[in-house]
């Protein structure tokens, strides 16, 4: 169930070049081995995540079931919010819808040129962009441990890949580090979704309403020190995701961000 109101903002920065997405585990009410088929508003809720990791900017994050269609929704809002760019660099773990996704998102149709002769002209052809490259990570562990990380690309060259990963300020290879420390941030920062403890959510739409609030509340209200940068007094000046990627001046507060105006979108499309 999508909130009535908008989770994003108008002032998107168009200069995200790199992109990595996951899949972040919680549950609600109990567990989803415990849940009968007609329960559809509790067990396990997945946080479908999209972040920028220069910026460590949170671009997009949808609370709910595990499907393909929540990775479409976090690709579509992506390629919104980078103003349709294609010249990104595109990361995540081996979840096959997100392959799926990018292709729907991402690729056109290209005509293809008839054949001398009789006979209907072939179909169009589906071509992904030629800056756009994706590539996934899997981890294999043994006993709680990293035993071995497999790196593909999926969509690009392998030049393509090289040259956005020199251009890249913080990847050196292709990762999924930058997502997986913000899951962790996002797992202390909002106690429902502490593993083993008795917070978990009783709700499916207040955990829902806490994943928006807090995760977004982050770009703006949460300095990360790795963006933090030394002032003319050469003291360290914190910054938070939002002041890196240019949509604020400084570290706001909370009830800076709360009372921010906010335009409900159904609510301005009934009064139309």
């Amino acid at each position: 169930m999508r909130p009535w109101y908008t989770t994003s903002w108008s002032l998107f920065p168009p200069l995200t070049r790199e992109v990595q997405f996951d899949e972040k585990w919680s549950f609600v009410f109990k567990k989803e081995e415990h849940c009968t088929s007609e329960e559809d508003e509790c067990g396990d809720n997945w946080d479908h995540v999209a972040m920028d990791p220069e910026n460590r900017l949170l671009l997009h994050v949808v609370p709910g079931k595990r499907t393909a269609e929540h990775c479409l929704q976090v690709v579509k809002e992506v390629q919104k919010r980078t103003g349709g760019r294609t010249d990104l660099l595109l990361t995540s773990d081996e979840y096959s819808p997100y392959q799926t996704a990018i292709e729907r998102v991402y690729a056109t149709e290209v005509a293809q040129p008839k054949k001398p002769g009789p006979g209907r002209p072939p179909k169009p052809k589906r071509v992904m962009p030629s800056g756009l490259c994706y590539a996934t990570v899997r981890k294999t562990r043994k006993k709680g441990r990293v035993t071995e990380v497999k790196r593909t690309v999926v969509f690009g060259s392998i030049v393509l890949l090289v040259l956005w990963l020199l251009r890249s300020t913080v990847s050196f290879f292709i990762n999924t580090s930058f997502i997986e420390r913000l899951n962790a941030t996002d797992r202390g920062q909002n106690a429902r979704k502490t593993r083993k403890s008795y917070c978990f959510s009783k709700n499916w739409e207040t955990h829902n309403a806490m994943t928006y609030f807090v995760a977004f509340s982050y770009n703006f209200c949460w300095p990360v020190r790795t963006l933090r940068t030394k002032g003319e007094n050469r003291k360290w000046e914190p910054r938070t995701p939002a002041m890196a990627a240019g949509l604020a001046d400084h570290v706001w507060t909370v009830h800076e961000w709360i009372s921010f105006p906010s335009r409900p979108v159904r609510f301005n499309a009934r009064r139309r």
